[in-house]
């Protein structure tokens, strides 16, 4: 790779985001005498934060485990809006001087790893200049998901209407929805978000879905309020992180174990919400078990309250058309709208659709199996970045952090230059796949190709759960499955002081 410029580091992580600046505080934390460097594709931090505008985004996930376990969120609301989190995001990067460690507008194109020089050579474009970073160690915390291509639902006629569509990745500044009719298709998290803050203003706003998902409504504020008068602060924040981990893994393994109750008790808390000209079945009972797709969190009831006030309403169909003035649904009837929003789901992709390769030749990602959730096979001195689809994404990216610095440190005292997960012929011939994101969803389905594979059993099993992943991290095995490789020194450059 040919750039004007070269910058070498210990260790790059790509992407300013909660996973990136997770990282960053773990490594100058851990490993203060490593130098490092963010690059960050966007004009400012906050990673998916600062990508989706449309109104009321939210986290699905409570920002006590959400959030930052070395700077927990301290206040009162769980679920918070992205603004909010946002914000958040960027006092903690300044809290902690990671700020001045992002490079802003420089986008990795492509990244080669050196087998004769045991370094990584990046390709990053920079408005418009390439460069080349080199780094003994590159974090991958860029999420899964697309940011330039949104997921292309498959709509008939969509192009016939006349009025104005909208992908929620991609909303307008200046979308005037004020006393228009405004139809959502789909039926995840972005749809149940956007009907509440967009009845509003709108006329009239309808929720088309295919097949209802579970929603549970929760209070947006916490019940154990009254112990922060009883403790200091810091702990108060440590104890609700604790309870909310424990609690939303309790209520899963709950869901998993005991489905048919499961659905009795959510459809309880659905039915109650209801008003009595929209009915359960079928607009709000889905077809599979709870936790098979993820569920859809209503911060104090919102969605339920807008279908109450008889601005909003629900459709449970099939597209049959898109006209000019609206959508024709199989069951005859007739949407009128004005504003068409495409809430189908986002594309997933890893590291940032960036191209890897080993020595020149290119690493198909999806042929590869993810080493213990955190290293991909065949490629030395990465980490990738996962969260998870059944608790807050932060803590996933937690475990990974802190295994990157345990795997640092174990490298540097033994006098070893990189580690490359290697999987054994034999051992890939009994192999069962498994699918590395545990959903059926739609969008999941459809990009399990481009995501790395997991297996029935270790170190290729997909992540489960916190707890497990961070004794993992702390103390687990890091020897069995990968390869390493002796050096004079793991460290490019000593950090500046």
């Amino acid at each position: 790779m040919n750039g004007t410029k070269s910058h070498r580091y210990d260790v790059i992580i790509v992407g300013a985001g909660i996973s990136g600046i997770n990282a960053a505080y773990r490594l100058q934390d851990q490993l203060p005498g490593f130098s490092y460097a963010i690059l960050e594709a966007r004009d400012d931090l906050g990673g998916t934060w600062d990508l989706f505008k449309y109104p009321g985004i939210r986290s699905d996930s409570d920002l006590f485990t959400f959030g930052f376990q070395f700077n927990p969120w301290n206040r009162d609301n769980p679920i918070a809006e992205g603004s909010a989190i946002k914000e958040y995001v960027r006092d903690t990067a300044h809290k902690y001087g990671i700020d001045e460690h992002i490079l802003f507008r420089h986008r990795l194109s492509a990244a080669d790893w050196s087998t004769a020089e045991n370094t990584w050579s990046l390709s990053v474009d920079s408005e418009g200049k390439e460069q080349t970073f080199t780094a003994r160690y590159v974090i991958f915390g860029t999420g899964y998901y697309n940011y330039k291509e949104p997921l292309k639902a498959d709509i008939p006629g969509l192009d016939n209407f006349q009025g104005q569509i909208v992908h929620p990745q991609f909303w307008p500044e200046d979308l005037q929805y004020k006393d228009k009719k405004v139809v959502i298709i789909g039926s995840g998290a972005t749809a149940v978000t956007l009907l509440p803050n967009l009845a509003d203003q709108a006329a009239r706003v309808t929720m088309l879905q295919r097949s209802p998902t579970y929603i549970l409504s929760l209070p947006n504020r916490t019940s154990s309020r009254w112990l922060s008068y009883l403790m200091p602060a810091s702990m108060y924040c440590r104890l609700q992180r604790v309870i909310w981990i424990y609690t939303s893994r309790i209520f899963f393994l709950f869901c998993q174990r005991f489905p048919n109750f499961s659905r009795w008790l959510l459809k309880l808390n659905v039915r109650k919400q209801l008003p009595s000209h929209i009915p359960y079945d079928p607009h709000f009972k889905p077809r599979y078990n709870p936790w098979d797709q993820r569920l859809c969190v209503c911060p104090d009831g919102d969605l339920f309250r807008s279908l109450r006030k008889g601005k909003a309403d629900v459709k449970t169909d099939t597209i049959k058309e898109v006209t000019k003035n609206g959508i024709t649904l199989n069951s005859g009837e007739t949407l009128d709208a004005d504003i068409i929003i495409t809430a189908t789901g986002l594309r997933l992709q890893i590291a940032g659709g960036s191209a890897l390769s080993v020595d020149g030749s290119k690493i198909d990602i999806g042929d590869k199996y993810l080493w213990n959730g955190v290293m991909l096979q065949d490629l030395p001195n990465a980490s990738f970045v996962i969260g998870y689809t059944n608790a807050s994404w932060t803590l996933g990216a937690d475990a990974t952090a802190q295994f990157v610095c345990r795997l640092l440190k174990k490298l540097e005292s033994r006098k070893l230059i990189a580690a490359t997960p290697r999987l054994k012929e034999k051992d890939a011939a009994t192999l069962q796949a498994r699918r590395l994101l545990n959903l059926n969803s739609t969008y999941v389905s459809i990009a399990e190709r481009a995501l790395p594979k997991a297996a029935d059993r270790g170190p290729w099993q997909p992540r489960d759960h916190y707890l497990k992943d961070l004794r993992f991290a702390q103390g687990g095995d890091i020897d069995t499955g990968l390869e390493f490789v002796q050096g004079p020194s793991l460290r490019l450059r000593p950090k500046m002081s």
